[in-house]
């Protein structure tokens, strides 16, 4: 498999394994990778709309990070300005793709512009994305506004 490429998810219940490991802070952290990030962001739009995303999110991927021996700090762990692009991206995606259930919309957007590490880039410089403030406060984009689920 060329690393570049996105891992998939098998079913649903491969997703909800992540999101439900996330919420309870058993997921290994060595399964919390960028897709395990996008597809808790889906299964949590999809299936928790008890949970108020730009709210709640950052606490709980701080405790979980915290819970798995990670830090949260001014280089490392917890992104407010990437979380809460990537909940606006994640949002649109799904309203976009509402027919396709859990998996197969996870793994399109796995493979979609919006699924792509780099994809803040485009609505952020790299110096503003990557700075102390944007990790700690959410900052607005000087490239392109954000997505919305027009």
């Amino acid at each position: 498999m060329n690393p570049n490429e996105p891992r998939l998810f098998a079913d649903d219940d491969a997703v909800r394994r992540i999101g439900e490991g996330l919420l309870a802070r058993t997921l290994p952290r060595a399964d919390w990778t960028h897709e395990a990030h996008l597809a808790a962001c889906m299964w949590l739009v999809r299936e928790r709309p008890d949970v108020d995303l730009p709210r709640e999110l950052p606490g709980i991927i701080a405790r979980y990070n915290v819970s798995v021996g990670g830090v949260n700090d001014d280089t490392q762990g917890y992104h407010e300005t990437l979380t809460q692009l990537y909940i606006a991206g994640v949002r649109a995606f799904a309203a976009r793709y509402a027919a396709l259930d859990l998996a197969g919309a996870v793994n399109v957007l796995l493979a979609a512009p919006e699924g792509r590490r780099d994809w803040p880039l485009g609505f952020y410089s790299r110096d503003r994305l990557f700075s102390v403030e944007a990790r700690r406060n959410f900052v607005t984009p000087d490239l392109a506004p954000l997505p919305t689920l027009a």
